[in-house]
């Protein structure tokens, strides 16, 4: 454990990170866990997981220019490096190292490669909304892998749809890591935790479990046998009555994201995106049928 009240070591170069990964290469398996700061209790629970699997673990910290359109919220999305740093070194399992490259290190002048996933990419969920965001993540992602190096790179499910895209981007690039999903960390209201739950108001924030309570009912009347599209439409209902403008509410193979070719298909992933006054709210919830 490292000791009470020391720092932890932050690289911003490329050559500070070379030289830390040299010492972490002799040392073991390294885990990635990707963020963009503003940390909270999700993020922790995936570097928890990230050290059960590897000897070192390195955190990086980067808010991407790139899966931000332009009307999006690049310019005030939360920025807190010295509050995550601390939540970092207050944490119960240690972190090696936080990487933490400016825009101008990770695209530096005449930077023109970008990485355009296909497959569960463009599925029509986020990519109708957000056409710009998975090539964003893709490129940034790919980066972090080539420049970390890791083993192990560790997301939340959350956001469920990038982790299938980033899933297959390494297999297809023969990246030679794994990458693995942990299940959403929830309020104990069942609102999934999110940087941008901060956006709430505070009679949002009482309106928003709404969208994890829908997401449930949908999936446990899918599991008793229920036709999809009737839960699927009193679920949009729910949500509508409660105040949110919904993008999508959408059961989906929960591999490939591919729409249901019938109510029959297995695995069931509901999807769901939804304004909620000016944040908007992701979630997901995998359909858990009762085996016979």
């Amino acid at each position: 454990m490292r000791p009470m009240g020391a720092k932890i070591q932050v690289a911003r170069s490329i050559v500070a990170l070379d030289r830390a990964l040299r010492r972490f290469k002799r040392a073991g398996k390294i885990a990635l866990v990707p963020t963009m700061g503003a940390l909270h209790k999700g993020h922790l629970a995936l570097v928890r997981q990230a050290r059960r699997r590897a000897d070192k673990v390195i955190v990086s910290i980067f808010v991407n220019p790139t899966q931000f359109a332009p009307a999006e919220d690049f310019a005030s999305y939360p920025r807190s490096m010295t509050r995550d740093l601390a939540a970092l070194a207050r944490l119960d399992v240690d972190v090696d190292l936080v990487w933490a490259p400016s825009a101008e290190v990770m695209y530096p002048e005449g930077f023109a490669t970008r990485v355009v996933p296909e497959g569960a990419a463009l599925a029509g969920l986020e990519d109708k909304f957000r056409p710009h965001f998975f090539a964003g993540v893709a490129t940034v992602v790919a980066k972090l892998f080539v420049q970390c190096r890791p083993d192990f790179a560790i997301f939340g499910e959350k956001d469920f749809q990038q982790l299938r895209v980033v899933t297959r981007m390494a297999r297809d690039l023969d990246l030679p890591v794994r990458v693995v999903g942990i299940p959403t960390v929830r309020d104990a209201d069942g609102l999934a935790l999110s940087s941008r739950n901060a956006y709430l108001s505070r009679d949002e924030r009482k309106a928003a479990p709404t969208l994890y309570r829908a997401l449930a009912a949908c999936a446990d009347r899918i599991a008793a046998g229920s036709p999809i599209a009737p839960a699927l439409a009193d679920g949009r209902a729910t949500l509508e009555q409660a105040g949110f403008v919904l993008d999508y509410l959408e059961a989906r193979h929960a591999e490939t994201l591919a729409p249901l070719a019938s109510d029959a298909e297995r695995p069931i992933r509901l999807l769901v995106a939804a304004r909620l006054g000016k944040t908007r709210l992701i979630d997901n919830l995998g359909v858990q049928f009762k085996e016979r």
